[in-house]
């Protein structure tokens, strides 16, 4: 047991949120770096070898300078384990997002200097509001001209009702930046000379120990106007901004603010030093039928993606597996509880990215790649005998939804397979209609579309077409006993389909149509969401 709680204690699981375009791939990238799993960074807009980013290894993803899957990488810093989500920023892709979000105890929340909150960094926060997943707050590219720290920090607390304390606090801004305070240790973190993206990560800062702001170390380094100016500053901030506290930070309530510029490497190794000490260990996982805490003996874990083809030479599936508690060693036979029959990790995975090795052991917090062949759905929970069932994966309801065809009919059947895949790593909604060969497939933003379109294509070989249908929305049906869904089922058979999962959905022509049904069928459910896990 020591050893157990020992290795959970040094885990730190946690994911990379923002608005598109804030830095957030490139400060995943200068952690890795700073972890010493990456010899050299890739920004996303850089140019040649430089440009492909680790994070963003898919060939749509390369072309379009956006992430539009989550990854996981695993690297060590300081006595830690660090397994680091990097999710998507854009919208289209969100849903991805929330549910990656179900499998990290802390989240590093990226804002552009210059931009402040944007609408996808609001919509994000509040997921992990709902799961009081604790935040870090890293404000990004300083080294641009960028807005008053006070007016960034105001508008995090009054737009997220979060309360805010300052980790660090910028010196000056962008031609004009010369480095930060580190306000929670007493240092002067000097910004190099001659800033490169490139420098290496002993290049990052100067680090000066400094005996509060009155020391004279300040004025040594500083111009008159700097020192006196980050005095009065920090001072200010002190005054209006509570104290850190680690439980308030770790219950979800207070967010430490580091500044920096992931580019330039500046405040990327006060943030992963600042993930050490303060970042939660892995915690306790809810279920429908008990929690479970992470110390437990027996090895428990649940799926919360799927990705199909991270190697287009071999067609392979991984399922992404966050263990919740124990000490998982490789060859284990898991009870896979949806089948209800043991399942065999025999050749499980640790990752960088698209890059894996073989992982012979895992703990509690730890997230393991699982090769598959279909048996292993998100939601689906693995355990050492014991059926239990996580809550809180969610599905979406669309809210496109088009028609899908092979350009070449002979293909229909390769589609089918792919569309099925593609449903079930849950890239989008896919229903087969009661009625009519075409399958609908249903998404959150248009530019899932384009994506889809181009990696039915690149990795399946069936080129498509999309179509405009008269459907404007789907929605799950439930029904308190079987009878009353055949007879709904069977008076609606024109507007009935099933998901990937086979559950009945009814897919409304218009607000009035689904309006109309609730009306009639009072007795049934129209859910927006749907768990993905079903007791």
């Amino acid at each position: 047991m020591p050893k157990l709680n020992h290795a959970i204690a040094a885990r730190r699981t946690f994911a990379i949120i923002s608005h598109p375009d804030a830095g957030k791939t490139t400060l995943t990238e200068k952690l890795l770096l700073f972890g010493g799993a990456i010899q050299a960074a890739g920004a996303v807009k850089a140019r040649g070898e430089s440009r492909r980013a680790h994070s963003d290894w898919m060939k749509v993803e390369r072309e379009r300078g956006i992430s539009v899957a989550s990854s996981v990488m695993t690297y060590e810093y300081d006595d830690c384990l660090f397994n680091l989500l990097d999710t998507p920023g854009h919208e289209d892709f969100s849903e991805d997002t929330y549910r990656t979000l179900t499998a990290v105890d802390s989240a590093v929340m990226v804002i552009d200097a210059a931009k402040g909150i944007e609408n996808q960094t609001r919509k994000l926060f509040e997921v992990c509001r709902l799961r009081d997943i604790p935040i870090v707050t890293f404000i990004n590219k300083m080294d641009r001209e960028a807005r008053e720290p006070f007016d960034l920090l105001d508008e995090i607390e009054q737009s997220l009702a979060l309360d805010v304390t300052p980790a660090s606090w910028p010196i000056g801004m962008g031609r004009d930046f010369l480095g930060c305070f580190d306000v929670l240790n007493d240092r002067l973190l000097m910004a190099p000379k001659g800033r490169a993206s490139g420098a290496a990560q002993d290049e990052a800062e100067t680090i000066i120990a400094c005996k509060g702001l009155d020391d004279p170390e300040l004025d040594e380094h500083l111009p008159d106007y700097a020192a006196k100016q980050l005095r009065d500053d920090v001072e200010m901030a002190r005054g209006l901004c509570q104290e850190f506290d680690v439980e308030d930070y770790r219950a979800g309530h207070l967010s430490p603010v580091y500044f920096g510029s992931a580019i330039n490497n500046f405040g990327v190794r006060e943030l992963l030093q600042g993930l050490v000490r303060y970042a939660p260990p892995p915690r306790p996982q809810v279920c429908a039928e008990r929690t479970v805490e992470p110390g437990e003996e027996k090895v428990s874990g649940f799926v919360f993606k799927i990705q199909a083809n991270m190697d287009p030479k071999h067609r392979d599936r991984i399922a992404f597996v966050r263990l919740a508690s124990g000490h998982f060693k490789r060859g284990m036979k898991l009870h896979h509880v949806r089948h209800g029959k043991p399942f065999a990790l025999n050749n499980p995975v640790l990752f960088l990215a698209q890059n894996r090795e073989t992982a012979e052991e895992a703990w509690a917090g730890d997230i393991i790649g699982v090769p598959n062949h279909g048996n292993l759905r998100i939601g689906d929970t693995l355990t050492e005998g014991e059926n239990l069932h996580v809550t809180g994966i969610p599905s979406f309801a669309p809210e496109l939804l088009q028609s899908v065809r092979p350009e070449d009919p002979m293909r229909a059947k390769h589609l089918g397979r792919a569309l099925q895949q593609l449903a079930e790593e849950g890239a989008a909604q896919v229903f087969k209609p009661h009625i009519g060969a075409e399958m609908i497939v249903g998404v959150v933003g248009g530019l899932q579309f384009e994506v889809m379109a181009d990696r039915i294509r690149t990795e399946y070989d069936v080129p498509v077409r999309f179509e405009a249908t008269s459907i404007m929305t789907a929605r799950w049906v439930e029904a308190g006993d079987d009878r009353q869904m055949k007879a709904f089922a069977d008076a609606n058979q024109s507007a009935m389909a099933l998901d990937h999962d086979g559950a009945p959905v009814f897919l409304a022509r218009n607000a009035w149509h689904l309006n109309r049904a609730g009306e009639d069928w009072p007795d049934i459910r129209f859910l927006k969401t749907r768990e993905n896990s079903v007791v």
